[in-house]
C-alpha cells in the first residue's frame, strides 16, 4: 500500500489567511519530484509556487483554478512508495514565481485569459462568450494562442462567403467586453474592502515646499547613479522623512489587534508599485537604519523585482506603514486606502512649480507637493495625525546636504 502525503495550503505571510489557485503544473497521475512545482497560487501581495513535499505520483487534486482556499486547506494528495502506516500530512513551503514559464501557462489557463489573449480576441472580433466556448488543446483543456488564431482564421473565412440575410447575433457584439478578475485582483479587492469597512478612515493633507530637494536631485543625479547604481528620486527623500517623523510619533507605525495597539519600534516601509496585474507593495525592511542612499538602492531593487515577477514572499510581508506615490502619474492630491492591518498610509502627489509668498511678503517660484496621511481613527486622533504630518513636512523642507 502506498503512503499518502496530504499537501496543505501553507501560510503565505503575515495577515494572509487565504489564496487563490492560479494554475496547476501537474495533473492527476503525473509523477512528481521532490521540490518540483505543483501549482501556482496568488494573494494580494505576490504569486507563489507550491512545491511537492516528496517524490511520488499526484493522486488527488482538491482545488481548481480561480478557487479561493483558506490557509491549511487540503489542496492535493501525493502517493509515495510502499508503507503500512497512516497517511501523513505535509505542510509545504513556497518559492517565488519563475516569471516567464508561469506567464506562458497562465495565458493558457482554461477559464482565465491573459491580457495578450484578450487583446488578440478583441482584434479578431471574438466576444468573451465565444472565447469561453472555443475548445482548448493545451494542458488540461486550456485555450492556447494557436487555438484562438485557428478559430479567428476559420471565422474570417466563413465571413468572406456572401450571406446577405445573415445578421450578427447579440452574442457577437464587441461593444461590451467582460474581463474576469485575476486571482491577484480579487485578493486586492477583498483586502481593500475589509480595510475600508473595518477601519474608519480619516485623511489630512499638507502642502510641502520641496524646492531644495528638487535642486539637490538635479545637482547630484549623475554622480549618485555612478556611485550607487540607481536613481535619486523624491520618493527616497519622502521615505526617509517618514522614518524620521515616526521616531517622534510612533503610534502611526502600529497595527490594531482586537483592543490592543501593537506599536512597532522598527520601520518596515511598504512602497506601492504598479504592475501589469495590479498593485504590489514590496517592503523595505528596517528603514530606520538606512540613509537616503540605502533607501534609494532598496527602492530600485524591489521595484525591478516587482515588475519582473521576482519578489519573494518575505519581500512583501511584515510592513508597518505604506507609502504610495500617485504623483508619478501627474495626480496632485489623493486619498489612498489603508493596507490592513496597518493603521496609516502616506500619499505623495505630483510636484508642481508655482508662485508662493515667502517671509516679508516676497514672492518666489517654488516646487510644491501635496502629502496626504490617511489613518485609522480608532487608533489615532486627528491632532496626533496633524502633528505627524507637520513633522513630515518639517523634515522634507529643512536644508538638504550632500548625499553620500
Amino acid at each position: 500500500m502506498k503512503e499518502q502525503i496530504q499537501v496543505l495550503l501553507p501560510k503565505l505571510g503575515e495577515s494572509i489567511h487565504s489564496a487563490t489557485i492560479v494554475q496547476w503544473f501537474k495533473k492527476i497521475g503525473d509523477s512528481v519530484r521532490l521540490d518540483e512545482p505543483l501549482l501556482e497560487v496568488s494573494t494580494d501581495k505576490v504569486n507563489s509556487e507550491i512545491p511537492s513535499p516528496a517524490a511520488g505520483v499526484l493522486q488527488e487534486i482538491h482545488a481548481h483554478p480561480e478557487q479561493e482556499l483558506q490557509v491549511g486547506a487540503l489542496i492535493a494528495v501525493i502517493g509515495v512508495g510502499a508503507a503500512t502506516g497512516k497517511p501523513q500530512e505535509a505542510q509545504v513551503f513556497i518559492t517565488p514565481s519563475p516569471g516567464s514559464a508561469s506567464a506562458e501557462l497562465s495565458e493558457e489557463m482554461k477559464g482565465f485569459f491573459s491580457p495578450a489573449l484578450l487583446r488578440l480576441a478583441r482584434e479578431g472580433g471574438v466576444a468573451l462568450e465565444q472565447l469561453e466556448k472555443i475548445p482548448g488543446t493545451g494542458m488540461g483543456g486550456r485555450l492556447t494562442r494557436s487555438d484562438l488564431e485557428n478559430y479567428i482564421e476559420k471565422k474570417s473565412a466563413a465571413a468572406a462567403k456572401p450571406c446577405p440575410m445573415a445578421r450578427p447575433s447579440s452574442s457577437e457584439s464587441v461593444d461590451v467586453e467582460r474581463l474576469k478578475m485575476t486571482g491577484m485582483r480579487k485578493a486586492i479587492a477583498d483586502n481593500m474592502v475589509r480595510s475600508f469597512y473595518e477601519a474608519p478612515h480619516a485623511t489630512l493633507v499638507a502642502e510641502v515646499d520641496v524646492t531644495n530637494i528638487m535642486k539637490l536631485i538635479q545637482k547630484q543625479k549623475e554622480a549618485f547613479v555612478a556611485k550607487h547604481g540607481c536613481k535619486l528620486t523624491i520618493t527616497a527623500f519622502v521615505a526617509h522623512a517618514i522614518t524620521q517623523a515616526l521616531q517622534e510619533f510612533p503610534l502611526i507605525n502600529s497595527s490594531l489587534e482586537k483592543d490592543t495597539i501593537l506599536v512597532k519600534r522598527f520601520v518596515n516601509l511598504g512602497i506601492a508599485v504598479s504592475v501589469e496585474q495590479g498593485l504590489m507593495v514590496p517592503v523595505i525592511k528596517h528603514c530606520q537604519n538606512k540613509g537616503i542612499a540605502g533607501i534609494a538602492q532598496a527602492l530600485s531593487e524591489l521595484s525591478i523585482k516587482a515588475r519582473t515577477g521576482k519578489l519573494s514572499p518575505s519581500e512583501v510581508t511584515e510592513g508597518t506603514i505604506t507609502l504610495t506615490n500617485f504623483g508619478m502619474s501627474g495626480v496632485q492630491i489623493g486619498v489612498p486606502i489603508i493596507r490592513y492591518p496597518e493603521v496609516a498610509i502616506v500619499g505623495v502627489g505630483a510636484t508642481c512649480k508655482r508662485v508662493v509668498p515667502l517671509e516679508d511678503d516676497l514672492l518666489a517660484i517654488r516646487s510644491m507637493m501635496h502629502v496626504s496621511l490617511t489613518f485609522d481613527h480608532r487608533v489615532l486622533d486627528g491632532m496626533y495625525g496633524c502633528s505627524f504630518l507637520g513633522a513630515l513636512k518639517k523634515h522634507l523642507e529643512v536644508s538638504t546636504q550632500e548625499i553620500h
